[in-house]
């Protein structure tokens, strides 16, 4: 592990492992996604003619498709349920594993509407005209289970030109990996609660970063999105003659770290501060929490676990700390007993600007690695901070960046204290920051209109910074990034500023008129007993007088 925030807490862990979670793949054939390449493969289907190619037609294939399945899953005992809109599908797919045993294939399908690409057929003085166009069609989706990744969902609309998604889970594939090896574990919902052996798994869990998983992705899908899936839509003759081919694409990706933890009371107390002691220096609006019914327990009994399968339910109180940066999301939150999840979620593959082909999944979840990582480092640096001795004495001294000088980091200007509050908030951005970023999170941070902070503002004050190297410029570009020691410093700057001074002058100006509460929390006690320390020592320096 290559952050430090793991590195600071080994002492208490069982053991951790990476995994990517939730992979989303989009498949789509080529040659239907234009108008001359959609005519042509009618006219495949079609033997050589496009005499019937309208809007009826389309909308025959789309009923046939409707009618195979319903027929289909009636013959087999397969249930088909009509999703309302805005239900979770995979919660219903996930109710109905806990109630039934399924085997090997499609034992769910869900249909509901939503947005996918038709084509709009018009026909005017004997030409033919295609315009693509957005609508609300049925989908199906079809839940399979598969005996390496376990379960998995292709999502297919019902209209040509039968675009589709594959929904597949990273922890379930461990979990099949780990039950063929012999390796004895217990899962909770989408997380490994106790391993035996937390090295071979973690090993396991490595094997979808490599480069062989492009293939294993590829072999899933081929599997059954034609045999499962489009067959109600083409017959296998109908395929073959076509030529209806599919490729595929990443779209989104999430990818997490996870810590085990030997005692969950442990994690409980760990997590807690570090979300306190967070939220407000990385500017976090909302910390959202759901409340158990069960305490975690301080001792981890040694027992051999067993695998099961279990609903995840708010047995335990959920903290959840997000960020989000565009298409990327970050993530903290426990999982389970005394499992501790960091997690980053990928939105849109398009996000990272490094190709959304299906060989470059190993790239993606390499960036994403890197991402996670940097999240785990800011979080302890953050939270854990340091400054030198020289620090306070270097800051409002000029200082020079190229041949330019430009002037110090006055710590009793409001607004220079708002730049370093901003630097900290935007140090965990996943892509560095720019100027207008910056801007804007100062005026969000303080309230000022555009007019009192301008562009010309912000560049000079990342100037000021880039002058004692609390942030570096990346290459010849216009982003910047806060490296591990500045995050550090100005960290205990703004703690020093406005958490300890602050307070502790305004505790010993203010004479105390109510009496103190006979439970007070850990943080009162400490400023209570700083203030009475600190009040012979200003008489004597006269300062109190």
């Amino acid at each position: 592990m290559a952050d430090e925030l793991t590195e600071r807490y080994r002492d208490l862990l069982q053991g951790s492992y990476d995994c990517v979670d939730r992979i989303v793949l989009n498949a789509y054939n080529t040659l239907c996604y234009s108008a001359g390449g959609f005519r042509q493969w009618w006219r495949r289907l079609m033997e050589g003619s496009d005499e019937h190619l309208d809007n009826a037609h389309l909308m025959r294939m789309a009923g046939r498709f409707s009618r195979r399945v319903r027929g289909f899953a009636k013959a087999h005992n397969i249930p088909v349920i009509d999703c309302r809109r805005g239900e979770r599908k995979h919660d219903v797919a996930e109710e109905f594993l806990a109630t039934h045993t399924v085997k090997r294939g499609l034992f769910l399908v869900l249909v509901a509407r939503a947005i996918a690409p038709v084509w709009d057929v018009r026909r005017s003085r004997g030409s033919l005209f295609l315009t693509k166009k957005t609508a609300f069609v049925n989908h199906y989706s079809f839940h399979i289970w598969d005996p390496e990744w376990g379960h998995i969902t292709i999502k297919m609309a019902g209209h040509p030109p039968f675009g589709a998604q594959v929904m597949l889970n990273g922890h379930e594939y461990v979990a099949c990996r780990a039950t063929k090896a012999g390796l004895n574990f217990s899962k909770e919902g989408n997380c490994f609660t106790q391993i035996t052996d937390a090295a071979r798994l973690a090993s396991t869990a490595d094997t979808l970063a490599d480069k062989r998983t492009i293939e294993r992705l590829n072999q899933v899908c081929e599997r059954w999105i034609y045999s499962t899936c489009l067959c109600f839509a083409l017959g296998i003759e109908e395929q073959e003659r076509t030529g209806f081919h599919y490729a595929y694409s990443i779209y989104q990706v999430e990818y997490s770290r996870n810590l085990l933890f030997a005692r969950g009371s442990q994690m409980e107390q760990v997590f807690q501060r570090m979300v306190d002691r967070t939220r407000s220096r990385l500017d976090v609006r909302q910390v959202r929490t759901l409340f158990g019914m069960t305490r975690r327990p301080k001792w981890h009994w040694k027992r051999r676990p067993r695998l099961e399968v279990v609903l995840e339910t708010p047995v335990y109180d959920l903290t959840v700390f997000k960020l989000h940066f565009g298409k990327l999301t970050l993530k903290a939150y426990t999982k389970g007993e005394h499992v501790l999840r960091f997690e980053v979620v990928l939105h849109n593959a398009k996000e990272l600007g490094c190709g959304r082909v299906l060989a470059r999944f190993p790239q993606i979840v390499a960036r994403l690695s890197c991402i996670l990582e940097r999240f785990l480092t800011t979080l302890d640096c953050v939270d854990v901070a340091f400054i030198s001795d020289d620090t306070l004495d270097q800051l409002p001294r000029p200082s020079t960046v190229g041949k330019v000088r430009v002037g110090g980091i006055d710590l009793n200007n409001p607004r220079m204290r708002a730049t370093l509050s901003a630097a900290l908030a935007l140090a965990v951005t996943p892509m560095a920051f720019g100027v207008a970023q910056f801007r804007a999170k100062v005026q969000s941070m303080t309230g000022q209109a555009e007019a009192d902070y301008t562009q010309r503002h912000a560049a000079y004050d990342l100037k000021k910074l880039r002058g004692k190297q609390l942030i570096t410029k990346l290459g010849r570009s216009r982003r910047y990034e806060v490296s591990a020691s500045s995050m550090r410093a100005v960290s205990a700057l703004y703690v020093l500023r406005d958490q300890v001074i602050r307070p502790v002058l305004a505790g010993v100006r203010i004479p105390r008129q109510h009496p103190q509460p006979v439970r007070a929390p850990a943080l009162d006690q400490h400023y209570e007993r700083l203030r009475l320390d600190l009040q012979p020592l200003f008489q004597e320096l006269g300062i109190a007088a």
